[in-house]
């Protein structure tokens, strides 16, 4: 999959359904024998995951919400039509924990589904500091945990954190096995190595 691939919705397709999280658009399309099917993709908002760190440790959140049991994710969330990637990922960081970054960088954006516009946009939050009480939407339960490194690999590895970006996800694996790699996430996540 490469990063940089945008869903490309036609600007004759309509759209037949507006949902809560998604839209629904279809289209006629030409195929390579002259006739037309109807193509269709979805559409929704792109989200955030944030690697915020702190004192040499990453933020982790133990999660409940109302229609799923509890589990372990990153910091982060849906970002607003119309708002900047940056926007969303420090507005849901500070929303959802409270911390605030003044050291922030792009670690990935990826398309996870081709039929699917939406992108999720990973960023590296390097010496947070609690700012304020968090802001939590009423369908949310979080409380904020810190984990080092290793213990981020373990929870991944062993499928405990199952909720994060599948390249991110595939980092922290390798990384668990091959020390350059290890190396090369310290450095860009701000951690002693």
């Amino acid at each position: 999959m490469q990063d940089d691939m945008r869903a490309m919705i036609p600007s004759n397709a309509k759209k037949v359904f507006s949902g809560v999280l998604f839209e629904v658009y279809q289209w006629p399309q030409e195929m390579y024998d002259g006739s037309t099917e109807t193509f269709e993709m979805l559409r929704r908002e792109d989200t955030a995951e944030v690697i915020a760190v702190k004192d040499g440790k990453i933020m982790m959140q133990e999660q409940e919400q109302p229609t799923k049991p509890l589990f372990l994710s990153l910091p982060g969330g849906r970002i607003s039509y119309g708002e900047e990637p940056l926007e969303g990922a420090q507005r849901e960081l500070l929303e959802e924990t409270g911390f605030v970054s003044n050291d922030w960088s792009l670690y990935r954006s990826a398309r996870p589904l081709m039929k699917l516009d939406w992108r999720i946009h990973v960023f590296v939050a390097k010496d947070c500091v609690y700012r304020q009480a968090p802001r939590l939407d009423a369908g949310e339960r979080i409380t904020v945990k810190w984990v080092t490194l290793d213990e981020l690999m373990d929870l991944v590895d062993c499928g405990t954190l199952a909720r994060i970006e599948q390249d991110l996800r595939m980092d922290l694996v390798r990384a668990k096995y091959d020390a350059s790699s290890k190396e090369e996430l310290c450095r860009r996540f701000g951690l002693p190595l």
